[in-house]
C-alpha cells in the first residue's frame, strides 16, 4: 500500500504561518491543569491547546450562551449541561470549570444544539425531532420543563444525528441535517425520502402554528448528503451555508476494493441564505451526488479512471455500458448532473463540524478520525484558509493540502483508543476555540501563543483566534469562586507547543519541558 499522505511531513514553504520557532509565551501559568489520559496532543506553533473539562459523558455539540457559559449536548446522557467557566490564571488559555449544571433532564438528546440570538431560546435534537425551550442564561436554566417540538418525523435507523444551524444571516431559518439510513441507502435517490439532506425552516411561521413541522416540509437546501453532520455559515454579508459531509464506507468500482483511501469526504458549498432565486438556483436545492456519485481522493487507486482529478465525481455503479443492471449514473452523469464538492479531504477522516472567525479567514473543521482504513486517519483539529473577498477556499478545489492541521493526536497508531476525537466547536466571546473530544469526555481551548497571525496576502494561516496568550484585552469569563485545586500537582498539563530542534522537530510539554523527538504527525 502507498504511503498514507496524511501521515507525511508537509514542505514548511506549504505551511508559512506554522513555522517551526519556539513560541515566546506559554500557557503554564494558571492556578490548575487537567491531565489527558493518552499522549498530549500536537499543536502548532503559534498555537496552544489545554484541557478544560473532563468527566463528560460523550460531549458533542457545544455553544456558548449569552452570560459565556459552554452548553454541552453529552450524548450518553441524552441531555444539555451547562457549564460555568471562570479564569485560572493570566493567559487566555487559563480557564476552568466552575460550576457544572444538568440544564435539561436526561433523555434522548444526542448531538444537535443551537441558540437564538437573544439567547432566550434553547433549541437541540434527538433522532427522531427538533425540541425548543426557553432559556435562561443567568441561571443557566430552561424556565420550563416541557419542551416544544418543533420538527418531527426524522426517526430512522442508519445515521442519527440531526445537526442544527441558525442562520444569522437570516434570522429565523432553522436548518437540520438528517443522514442516511445506512451506507448505501438506495432510497436517497428520492428527494422523497427525505433523508441525506439538509432542509430549511421558518421558525417565524412556526411560533403562530399548533403543530409541529414535519421533516419533508422543509426547503431542500441540499440532497445527495449522505451524513453532512457539520454546517457553518459564513460570516458577514457575504453568508453562504457550507457542509462537511462524511462519506461512504467499504467502496468497491469495478468489482475491485478502493475503499481505503476513496472516496474522499466532502467540502460542499450550499450558497447564500439570502440570495436571490437566480444567484441561488445552482446551489440551493442541488443534489451532490449520494448515493451513486462519490468525490476522488486517490485517483490512481480508482478503475477506469479516465480523467478523474482530487474532488471529481465518479459512479460507482456497473460501467459495462451494455448491462441492463446498470443504474444509468456514470461519470459524465456524475460530472454533470451532480455538484461536486468545493474541497475534498482525505477517506474516512470523519468531518463533524465546522466554524469560521469573525473575519472570515478561516475555518476550522474536526476530523473525529476513521475505522474503515488499515491506517487510522484523521482524530485532529485542521484550519482552512478562507478569502474574505470572495468569502471562498484559497486552495483549488483538486488541492489534497488545503485542511492545515492544528492539533493533532502525535501516534495515530493508538487511534481511536488512545487518542482524543473531536466534534463540536465553539468560539467564546474572546475568540477562544473551544473543542469537545466525545471518546474521552473532554473539552478544550484552544489560542494562540503570540501575536503574530501572517495575513492572507503574504500566504499565511490566519488563525482567528482572538488575544493571544500574551494579551488580554477582552471580556473574560465569569470570575466567581475560588481558585480551583490543582490536580496532579508537578503533573504534565495537556499543553504542547511545538519548537524547533537540531534533529527534526520537537515536542516541548509545557510545564514539565520533557522533549519528545519526532516529525509532526499530520
Amino acid at each position: 500500500m502507498k504511503p498514507n499522505r496524511a501521515l507525511l511531513p508537509l514542505p514548511l514553504s506549504l505551511l508559512p504561518s506554522l513555522s517551526f520557532a519556539q513560541s515566546s509565551s506559554s500557557p503554564t501559568d494558571c492556578s490548575s491543569s487537567l491531565t489527558a489520559s493518552y499522549a498530549a496532543p500536537s499543536v502548532a506553533s503559534g498555537f496552544a491547546a489545554r484541557l478544560v473539562a473532563q468527566d463528560l459523558d460523550r460531549p458533542r455539540s457545544i455553544r456558548f450562551d449569552s452570560a459565556g457559559n459552554l452548553l454541552v449536548v453529552e450524548q450518553g446522557r441524552g441531555g444539555v449541561t451547562g457549564l460555568r467557566l471562570r479564569d485560572s490564571g493570566e493567559g487566555a488559555a487559563c480557564v476552568e470549570v466552575d460550576e457544572r449544571v444538568d440544564v435539561t433532564e436526561d433523555g434522548d438528546l444526542n448531538h444537535g444544539l443551537e441558540l437564538s440570538p437573544d439567547g432566550t431560546t434553547l433549541y437541540a435534537s434527538s433522532p427522531s425531532e427538533v425540541l425548543s425551550w426557553p432559556y435562561d442564561a443567568d441561571s443557566l436554566s430552561t424556565t420550563s420543563d416541557d419542551p416544544r417540538t418543533l420538527v418531527a418525523n426524522m426517526a430512522s435507523g442508519g445515521h442519527s444525528t440531526r445537526t442544527l444551524l441558525l442562520s444569522r444571516q437570516v434570522p429565523g431559518l432553522l436548518l437540520v441535517s438528517r443522514g442516511s439510513d445506512g451506507n448505501i441507502d438506495e432510497d436517497t435517490r428520492s428527494i422523497s425520502s427525505g433523508r441525506s439532506q439538509i432542509r430549511v425552516f421558518d421558525l417565524n411561521a412556526t411560533a403562530e402554528a399548533d403543530e409541529p413541522y414535519d421533516y419533508t416540509d422543509g426547503a431542500v437546501l441540499g440532497w445527495g448528503l449522505r451524513n453532512s453532520v457539520g454546517v457553518g455559515e459564513y460570516p458577514g454579508d457575504q453568508g453562504g451555508v457550507w457542509s462537511v459531509e462524511n462519506s461512504v464506507d467499504e467502496l468497491e468500482r469495478a468489482d475491485e476494493d478502493i475503499h481505503q483511501d476513496n472516496p474522499g469526504e466532502e467540502l460542499n458549498f450550499h450558497g447564500p441564505l439570502n440570495a436571490s432565486a437566480d444567484a441561488a438556483s445552482d446551489r440551493f436545492g442541488a443534489n451532490f451526488g449520494y448515493p451513486d456519485c462519490f468525490a476522488a481522493w486517490e485517483v490512481e487507486d480508482i478503475p477506469e479512471n479516465g480523467e478523474l482529478r482530487v474532488g471529481t465525481q465518479f459512479a460507482i455503479g456497473d460501467l459495462d455500458e451494455d448491462d441492463d443492471d446498470d443504474d444509468g449514473v456514470d461519470d459524465e452523469v456524475c460530472a454533470e448532473d451532480r455538484t461536486a464538492p468545493r474541497l475534498t479531504f482525505a477517506a474516512h477522516t470523519a468531518p463533524l463540524d465546522i466554524v469560521f472567525d469573525e473575519a472570515g479567514e478561516t475555518a476550522w473543521i474536526t476530523f473525529h478520525g476513521s475505522w474503515n482504513r488499515d491506517d487510522p486517519d484523521g482524530y485532529r483539529l485542521s484550519a482552512v484558509r478562507f478569502s474574505p473577498d470572495t468569502a471562498q477556499p484559497l486552495a483549488d478545489p483538486t488541492s489534497t493540502e488545503a485542511a492545515i492541521p492544528i492539533m493533532s493526536n502525535p501516534d495515530l497508531s493508538a487511534c481511536p483508543d488512545g487518542c482524543f476525537r473531536p466534534v463540536g466547536l465553539a468560539f467564546d466571546a474572546r475568540g477562544r476555540l473551544f473543542m469537545s473530544s466525545d471518546a474521552t469526555g473532554e473539552i478544550y481551548v484552544v489560542v494562540r501563543t503570540d501575536e503574530d497571525e501572517g495575513s492572507v496576502e503574504e500566504g499565511g494561516v490566519p488563525t482567528g483566534l482572538g488575544p493571544s496568550e500574551t494579551t488580554g484585552d477582552a471580556a473574560a469569563p465569569s470570575e466567581t469562586g475560588d481558585e480551583g485545586d490543582e490536580e496532579d500537582e508537578g503533573a504534565a498539563a495537556a499543553v504542547m507547543v511545538m519548537g524547533s530542534g537540531r534533529s527534526g522537530v520537537v515536542w516541548a510539554v509545557v510545564g514539565l519541558g520533557a522533549l519528545v523527538g519526532g516529525w509532526l504527525v499530520l
